[in-house]
């Protein structure tokens, strides 16, 4: 992907990420706020919120979105496929509803949890050096910001 174009002086961007994984996390974030400073957003407009997991991942989008406050929401989790079931449940229900919050709020979500097979995956898609999924969440919420501004233009 493409960087997206630089962001305007009053963009504002919420970032969601889940304690759970923090080593898969941590690095998530960092490459996500990295790709916000590089894209020219002030450290004064990055707001970043930790919540335990990725099934809080929606609701915590959901009130950051419909406070009126940010341009755009990051959710950063990381769902690592286990012996049971739950990883099925957890990974879809968090993408359903962090994709439900976009379309009902209007108000772009950067789509950053990964739901690897197995921790090696989640540390090759975390690594700021490589594929990191958290800089990609970030410039795809600010393409999408840039995309609404232009349509409302």
């Amino acid at each position: 992907m493409n960087d997206p174009h630089p962001a305007s002086d009053n963009t504002r961007i919420a970032i969601a990420v889940a304690r759970f994984n923090p080593e898969i996390t941590d690095r998530l974030l960092a490459g996500c706020r990295q790709a916000l400073l590089d894209a020219g957003l002030g450290e004064d407009h990055i707001e970043v919120h930790p919540v335990p997991g990725a099934w809080e991942l929606p609701l915590a989008c959901r009130e950051m979105a419909d406070s009126g406050r940010f341009d755009g929401v990051i959710a950063l989790g990381a769902v690592v496929r286990g012996e049971t079931a739950h990883f099925d449940f957890i990974s879809a229900e968090c993408a359903r509803g962090l994709q439900q919050t976009q379309l009902d709020t209007g108000v772009p979500v950067g789509f950053g949890v990964l739901t690897p097979e197995n921790g090696e995956q989640a540390i090759e898609r975390a690594d700021p050096q490589r594929k990191n999924k958290g800089r990609e969440a970030a410039l795809a919420v600010l393409d999408m910001i840039d995309f609404k501004r232009r349509v409302a233009s």
